[in-house]
């Protein structure tokens, strides 16, 4: 089969999954049914793909391009010391920890190969929690802090699996020599990424104010952009993981800047949304459609260790999983007490008891697609043409923890949860509201300056003096509700929930006689698109 035939059946098997999902009458993870779906195509169709091991971490550079792109910045300055304390200090105790739990556990998996799955499982999937916890009452900060930690622990996670691989291929390995190289490689892969995002978004904005912007080609530049950073670097061997990462920082910075059309932002959100949904789904499938191969492979290395009871498989499952988790517990409690973080400051702030602070912590470290595609670049032989050894094994440990830990998420987080305060944070409620009425006033003074603006005919100023006054008005009505209803909370939510409902009613019965016109009048495409367009921008923007 041909790569383009695979690349559309790829993308086929991704829509079906998240059909069937929906579809579903019990709520089943959406990664559990593209593995199901991949191992079905592979046991039924005999569906094979090869790739080049090398191939799944390019997979990522998209995907840690845009979390790094979208990760609140705010958060991520303001908890820098509980970020690096997880991404960072937790990745290291999990790469040593789990590695001699597990190479004590399984004689057969060398010490170098069990750090390099230890290092594959540490980072953590902040995506997979927040669709597993979809709207419970999860803060918001904590939530912050979850996903930088997300972000950096994947770059450092696959950062020490690289030096665990490089291990397990030469056979050495000094603390001081590794010391030194990943501070090269983390450093000059940031620099990296750093570098290309700023020189290609430096030039496509010059390109802009001369000579227009184009859409296409801004949204094509950001595709190029993660596997520019990416390849670059590690041509320049520093770390091409990073150099995505930092890539992403940069562009959100650049976005801030609003050098590119309304148009091209929203366009280039809906291709970043549905690149980050296929390359999430195709991961899963390809462990799915590699799955039976994985696990016969993973029982002959069992059997070499003299044990012919698969169950051992699950067991061995468990027991990482269960280290993985008690381990996190352990380093979060201490974390949290060194910062103060579980002080009574803290508890108010994170709207919760500090003991239930460190379980949803500790749930809370989901693996996901990450993972996968780190345990799936294990190369297949080493350099002197030997097989990698247990690498099937690894496979299979890693894939067995992504799903036992997406399933105790789904179970225990809401438990945990249960009885939580939902209510929204105050000073960031206030600071929403200073902000609309900001720019409310600022709308303000722009229509009146341009009604005060002269060089324009007697009907046509009449005109745009009678649009005008009913637009301040409006303005106005927003300010006054933002004022009468700043100081409670609970007010102001009901107010704007009710605008919300209203307003949607409206754009929903407003679309639906547009498209009762269009059936019954020959109108132009043109003007249809654009009619439609419309509203559904209007609903998106009250919808939640």
């Amino acid at each position: 089969m041909d790569a383009f035939t695979v690349s559309l059946l790829l993308i086929a098997v991704v829509v079906a999954s998240s059909a069937l999902t929906r579809m579903s009458p019990i709520v089943v993870p959406l990664p559990f049914v593209q593995i199901a779906l991949g191992a079905l195509m592979a046991s039924i169709f005999d569906f094979r793909v090869e790739l080049d091991p090398e191939t799944f971490l390019l997979f990522l550079a998209p995907l840690l391009f845009l979390d790094g792109w979208r990760i609140p910045k705010e958060g991520l300055l303001r908890d820098k010391g509980n970020i690096a304390a997880l991404a960072f200090g937790l990745v290291f105790f999990t790469v040593v920890g789990a590695g001699c739990f597990i190479h004590w556990m399984i004689p057969a998996m060398p010490l170098a190969v069990a750090f390099a799955l230890a290092a594959a499982l540490s980072p953590t999937d902040a995506v997979a929690v927040s669709a597993i916890i979809n709207r419970a009452p999860l803060n918001r900060r904590l939530m912050q802090i979850l996903a930088g930690e997300s972000l950096l622990n994947d770059a450092s996670g696959l950062v020490c699996m690289r030096f665990a691989v490089a291990a397990v291929a030469t056979g050495a390995f000094s603390i001081s020599d590794a010391f030194a190289t990943f501070l090269w490689v983390a450093v000059g892969g940031v620099v990296m990424g750093v570098s290309i995002t700023w020189l290609a978004t430096s030039g496509k904005d010059w390109v802009a104010r001369r000579f227009g912007e184009e859409t296409g080609s801004q949204i094509l530049i950001s595709l190029l952009i993660p596997f520019a950073a990416y390849i670059l670097a590690e041509r320049a061997e520093v770390s091409g993981i990073l150099a995505a990462v930092a890539a992403g920082i940069v562009m959100s910075y650049e976005e801030r800047s609003g050098q590119a059309l309304a148009i091209t932002r929203l366009r280039r959100a809906a291709v970043w949304d549905a690149l980050q949904f296929l390359g999430n789904g195709v991961i899963f499938i390809l462990l799915g459609e590699q799955l039976p191969t994985i696990v016969s492979n993973a029982t002959e290395v069992l059997r070499e260790t003299g044990e012919h009871r698969q169950w051992w498989l699950l067991a061995y499952v468990v027991a990482i999983y269960g280290v993985l988790i008690a381990m996190r517990a352990i380093w979060v409690w201490c974390t949290f007490r060194l910062l103060r973080f579980c002080m009574d400051g803290a508890e108010q702030q994170f709207q919760m008891r500090g003991w239930r602070l460190v379980a949803v912590t500790s749930l809370c470290g989901v693996r996901g697609a990450v993972t996968l595609a780190g345990v799936l670049a294990f190369p297949f032989v080493l350099a002197d043409g030997s097989p990698f050894p247990t690498r099937d094994l690894a496979i299979f440990l890693a894939a067995g923890v992504i799903v036992l830990s997406l399933v105790t998420a789904k179970l225990g987080l809401p438990y945990v949860l249960m009885g939580t305060n939902t209510s929204p944070e105050p000073l960031r409620r206030a600071m929403e509201d200073k902000v609309r009425i900001a720019t409310a006033q600022a709308a303000i003074a722009a229509v009146k300056r341009r009604l005060e603006e002269g060089g324009r005919d007697e009907r046509a100023l009449a005109l745009e003096m009678e649009a005008g006054t009913q637009i301040i008005a409006l303005y106005r009505q927003r300010i006054d509700v933002l004022m009468k209803t700043g100081s409670d909370i609970a007010l102001a939510q009901s107010v704007g929930e009710a605008e919300r409902v209203l307003r949607l009613v409206a754009i929903r019965a407003e679309r639906a006689e547009l498209y009762r016109i269009v059936r019954s009048d020959h109108l132009p495409d043109e003007l249809v698109r654009r009619l439609i367009r419309e509203t559904d921008l209007l609903e998106s923007r009250f919808s939640l």
